[in-house]
């Protein structure tokens, strides 16, 4: 199973969230992908925000070598879930969406733990390190839900 986050440069949440799930997945389905991408081209080819990498690497995850990318219609192709952090997300991912069968494949990232509540993620760019932190404890635990179903593995 591939999985999508999207968020808005690709260098803050949704690379955390890839982060954090690829290192899930490694323990019990290095198969199964993760990746990550944003709608904004003004960071195209950056490395994640650095207060993101040093709340990853806190956590034992090194997000270092990716590089921010914009999201295609090919996505859809790709992978089997794509998660947004927020609204606006939401719906720049479905206007991409070229029939049912690609708008199945959205939801909103917390939904997988507090479905149907359309919680986002909140954006940490204008915060200080905090915020980054905030916003990895807020999005642990609906990868680990993620991993548990691709894995099979709760625990």
């Amino acid at each position: 199973m591939n999985v999508l986050f999207v968020c808005t440069g690709n260098i803050c949440r949704s690379p955390l969230a890839e982060g954090i799930l690829k290192s899930m997945l490694a323990k019990h389905n290095p198969q199964a992908q993760a990746d990550s991408c944003g709608f904004e081209s003004f960071h195209v080819g950056d490395r994640p925000d650095n207060r993101a990498q040093v709340v990853a690497r806190n956590h034992g995850i090194d997000i270092s070598s990716h590089k921010a990318r914009l999201f295609t219609t090919a996505d859809f192709d790709r992978f089997d879930l794509i998660f947004v952090m927020d609204a606006t997300h939401y719906r720049q991912v479905m206007s991409n969406a070229r029939n049912e069968h690609d708008r199945k494949k959205v939801d909103y990232l917390m939904n997988i733990l507090t479905p149907g509540t359309n919680q986002p993620v909140n954006d940490p760019w204008y915060e200080d390190q905090r915020a980054f932190e905030l916003v990895y404890q807020q999005m642990e635990p609906a990868c680990k839900a993620i991993a548990g179903i691709i894995t099979g593995v709760t625990s």
